[in-house]
């Protein structure tokens, strides 16, 4: 959609925006700030390909990332802020899309968006939320062998294998109470939470597939019951 022209989007059908969400935040020493964002708007852009009526937004590149704000580079506005934007993005979407899809691809913007889709819909508007981490069950939660093998698929070039290493590999829940009183820097210096080790660009083009196809799956089903 960001190419298009009004004319074009007014002519056009209009079922449904899609709106992938990411983060700017630290990736270990490996992988971009943008990661996730990256991911979302990949993983959202090849589910949308071809499906009439359905319009993909330019992606809300900041989101609420306070548990990696001591990490240089990393940028957050908080929950607060982002569900307000996302209320506001989401009435002003009802103007001219009967429903939204909020495509998230970082965990930590989850509170904000079910604030944010809890309102909307209080409103009488259709919001749907889908979470990338949901469609991969079991796997390792930041800048492990999961992302760093999606990245790999997505943008080589901006992988800096020579520094990736493993950092904190208990599992989150584990760790959650120290990440939510210290933050990520005090629980694993390096920023990694997981293993890269063994990350493939093959993995990470597998992993691409199912992402896209679970969101397609979804799309299907909003288009068909017509909550789209």
């Amino acid at each position: 959609m960001r190419a298009a022209h009004w004319p074009d989007v007014e002519a056009g059908p209009r079922r449904l925006l899609v709106v992938p969400l990411g983060s700017l935040e630290q990736h270990g020493p490996h992988l971009p700030l943008d990661t996730d964002t990256r991911i979302a708007a990949a993983v959202a852009e090849r589910a949308c390909a071809r499906r009439a009526g359905v319009a993909l937004a330019p992606p809300v590149a900041i989101g609420a990332s306070g548990e990696h704000a001591d990490f240089p580079g990393t940028l957050s506005i908080g929950t607060a802020a982002l569900t307000l934007v996302l209320v506001e993005l989401g009435r002003h979407a009802s103007l001219h899309w009967p429903a939204m899809l909020l495509v998230n691809g970082h965990g930590g913007n989850a509170a904000a968006i079910g604030d944010a889709a809890r309102q909307l819909r209080a409103e009488g508007r259709q919001c749907h939320v889908w979470h990338t981490g949901a469609a991969l069950p079991g796997c390792d939660a930041h800048a492990g062998r999961t992302e760093t093998s999606v990245l790999l698929a997505l943008a080589p070039g901006d992988v800096r294998l020579a520094a990736a290493a493993p950092g904190e590999t208990r599992p989150v829940t584990a760790i959650m109470p120290e990440l939510r009183a210290r933050g990520v820097r005090a629980v694993s210096p390096n920023g990694v939470l997981g293993d890269p080790t063994g990350a493939s660009a093959a993995e990470g083009e597998r992993l691409l597939g199912l992402l896209a196809d679970g969101l397609a799956g979804t799309l299907d089903k909003l288009l068909a019951v017509g909550s789209a």
